[in-house]
């Protein structure tokens, strides 16, 4: 049975669920304590950011529009794709083609308008994504770098949309982070799918011993490369380690513990096969929520205390 749901067909071929994984364009400027290089003020570089969620949430819309006008007949195999707009005969391909020239150009628009280079990253996702959903995305390894990167921009465009220096540990922990996201999805594509699907021919190329490998090894980065970070202090380059915080607590290395145990329950729900949607995990789990939540209030301690 197809979900319940009262959005329009078009608005739903725009896929507003996923567009959670926009927040990530906060990371930047958060982990940063909201400083720039110019000394840009708060509500500024709040505002910035905000816009270049709402243009990647535009730009994503474009992709997702201009995936599913493409695979329509694959998604009309898949147990769940098949009730997307599109494949579900809810909205015409060619509506949904208009709709992605429109989407384009409204992120584009703000893209620049916010700071030419996040301009510049819209147009480098989307020429990657268009690579990636035209030619690459059967692809083995190709494809689990490509969707990664996706992610990693995300990461990149909230520095760039305030000019925010973004130090060598955040771009390891955004994609390793991402690395880790994209191959536990595949991982549990192939649990619920296995590789003969036919939905993804990628799959076909894969094992799961090797998936398995793939989102060990980037969990063990991420949180690797996150320790060194907070037991630095989160410092920028060339600047000594504050000390101690709020209360005379080491908030960011404390912040490491809801991290891992966060790492380890989404780990759970990859080796179950229930992790094919980043976003549904996220939305749907409320045990990785309340670790999440913790997380995110000790980082916030850390940095601004």
């Amino acid at each position: 049975m197809p979900p319940k749901t009262y959005l329009p067909a078009w608005l739903r071929a725009m896929r507003p669920r996923q567009w959670v994984k926009n927040v990530l364009v906060f990371a930047a400027p958060m982990t940063a304590g909201f400083h720039t290089r110019g000394n840009a003020d708060y509500v500024d570089v709040l505002i910035n950011t905000l816009l270049a969620f709402v243009a990647f949430s535009l730009i994503s819309a474009t992709i997702y529009l201009l995936n599913d006008a493409k695979d329509v007949a694959e998604d009309r195999l898949h147990p769940k794709k098949r009730f997307r707009p599109i494949a579900a005969g809810e909205l015409k391909v060619s509506t949904a083609y208009v709709l992605a020239v429109i989407t384009t150009i409204l992120s584009l628009s703000i893209g620049f308008f916010t700071a030419p280079m996040l301009g510049v990253v819209l147009i480098v996702y989307l020429v990657l994504q268009l690579l990636y959903t035209q030619f690459l995305k059967h692809q083995p390894i190709i494809d689990l770098a490509m969707v990664a990167s996706g992610f990693l921009l995300r990461m990149i465009a909230g520095g760039v949309a305030s000019a925010i220096d973004i130090s060598a540990w955040f771009l390891l922990v955004a994609a390793f982070g991402s690395l880790f996201m994209v191959s536990g999805k595949r991982y549990s594509e192939m649990v619920v799918l296995g590789s003969d699907a036919g939905t993804r021919k990628s799959l076909k190329e894969y094992t799961v011993s090797y998936l398995r490998f793939a989102w060990h090894l980037s969990a063990a980065v991420t949180l690797m490369a996150y320790c060194l970070w907070a037991i630095g202090g989160g410092a920028a380059p060339g600047q000594p380690a504050p000390a101690d915080g709020l209360w005379g607590m080491p908030w960011l290395v404390i912040s490491i513990i809801p991290l891992t145990i966060g790492l380890l329950q989404y780990a759970l729900e990859v080796d179950r096969g229930d992790a094919g949607e980043p976003e549904d995990v996220v939305l749907n789990h409320r045990a990785l929520q309340i670790m999440g939540l913790l997380w995110l209030v000790t980082l916030a301690l850390g940095i601004f205390f």
